[in-house]
């Protein structure tokens, strides 16, 4: 069996290997070296194939004899093979997979203006493949230097903005390098990151209703290059299809909200078991952070301290990945957990009739008219909501539907 796998610095979590497992009948291991373990690595006889990433792409093309003409384009690695003879070979197949990442969104790149945001490995492998693709112009925005984030105004008439930095990546969520509302005449986003599944540029693109795509596709498609090379096997654009829809799958976090008692907690816990997934409850998780029940929240700091909790929560747990959550009754009234719950999940309303609704324990449904909190919250769980699941029969038809619904 051939030895494949990804070398780094340091990796931490990885998709790679559940990608490569899709891929093909090969090992598939996570090389951690440090930058003085590298040269005696890559001279052994350890590994048939190799995958690499920050911060050696450049640092390993000294030990290849012969680099593609993309990765000398490129000026830098990502794919290794061990060739027959022992010597390695290295390419580059981030330019497929950003090229593949583009023609899935739909975007037109031909005779558009598009800024490029960074200027590391990511950015220039954008902005080759951006010329390529016919772009009218690739401006590189930086830090330092005359186009940088100061003087974004000069370039108001960008059509497509690439954002090829980490900025909005895992944990660090929820900003993003710039405002698209400084580019009225904007026509498509992309963004390589790809956890979570929408940063704040994507978000922004989506609430402006301009075209998006997140970099998961682009991730599969330049594995799916890697592959080739390993095995010598072709694969189709179908198979990274069925490889993004299952990874985007598996990376979600399933969402409920609904109203104070309509039992979101009790088909969080059943979904989990039957996803075999973790569940978690924003409710429980501001009682331990905050020390005291949600009642004695209200009772002693008030409703806008317990939202303001809430937030907290939400914004915690809403950037994890392939959860169950179950979320408080009126987190729809603010509209800054919307982001926090959608960046990374598929929110589910779960609908009960108010007669059936739940009082114990929620302070705001003792002693109100929930047929008219219902009403007034109505229009905000169809904000936040994807998918709407009648919560009135036995739960095992809720649990179905949910099933459904996620195909």
């Amino acid at each position: 069996m051939l030895r494949c796998g990804l070398l780094g610095e340091k990796l931490g979590h990885s998709y790679s290997p559940r990608i490569h497992h899709e891929l093909g009948n090969y090992e598939y291991l996570l090389y951690e070296k440090s930058p003085d373990e590298l040269g005696s690595f890559l001279t052994s006889q350890s590994f048939d194939g190799l995958n690499v990433t920050i911060p050696y792409k450049k640092a390993v093309i000294p030990y290849c004899k012969e680099l593609s003409p993309t990765a000398q384009r490129m000026g830098s690695v990502n794919t290794i093979v061990r060739r027959s003879d022992g010597t390695l070979y290295g390419d580059n197949t981030d330019a497929m997979g950003f090229t593949a990442m583009v023609q899935q969104s739909g975007i037109a790149i031909s005779g558009k203006k598009a800024l490029v945001l960074g200027t590391g490995g990511a950015a220039l492998t954008v902005r080759t493949c951006l010329q390529q693709m016919g772009a009218s112009a690739v401006v590189m925005i930086s830090r330092s230097g005359p186009d940088n984030y100061d003087y974004l105004d000069r370039h108001a008439d960008a059509q497509i903005i690439v954002n090829a930095t980490p900025v909005g990546m895992y944990p660090n969520t929820g900003v993003a390098p710039l405002s698209l509302s400084l580019f009225p005449h904007c026509e498509g986003v992309l963004d390589v990151v790809y956890n979570p599944a929408r940063t704040a540029l994507i978000l922004e693109a989506e609430a402006l209703k301009i075209p998006c795509c997140s970099g998961l596709y682009m991730l599969v498609a330049q594995a799916a290059g890697s592959s080739e090379q390993f095995t010598g096997r072709m694969i189709p654009p179908t198979e990274i299809q069925r490889i993004e829809r299952m990874l985007r799958r598996q990376m979600e976090n399933i969402v409920l909200v609904g109203m104070p008692g309509s039992g979101k907690s009790t088909v969080a816990r059943k979904l989990a078991e039957v996803l075999n997934r973790p569940v978690f409850d924003s409710d429980a998780w501001v009682e331990e952070q905050a020390g005291m029940s949600i009642p004695e929240i209200f009772r002693t700091q008030g409703e806008e301290a317990f939202r303001q909790w809430e937030t907290k929560a939400l914004a915690q747990l809403g950037k994890g990945s392939g959860a169950i959550l179950s979320t408080g009754g009126g987190c729809v009234m603010r509209e800054e957990n919307y982001p926090l719950l959608h960046q990374n999940g598929v929110i589910i309303q779960i609908k009960c009739d108010t007669k059936k609704l739940a009082r114990k324990g929620r302070p705001l449904s003792q002693g109100s008219d929930l047929d008219q909190m219902a009403a007034i919250r109505a229009p905000h769980y169809a904000r936040f909501a994807d998918y709407i699941v009648d919560n009135n029969g036995k739960l095992e038809n809720t649990i179905q539907q949910i099933l459904e619904v996620l195909k």
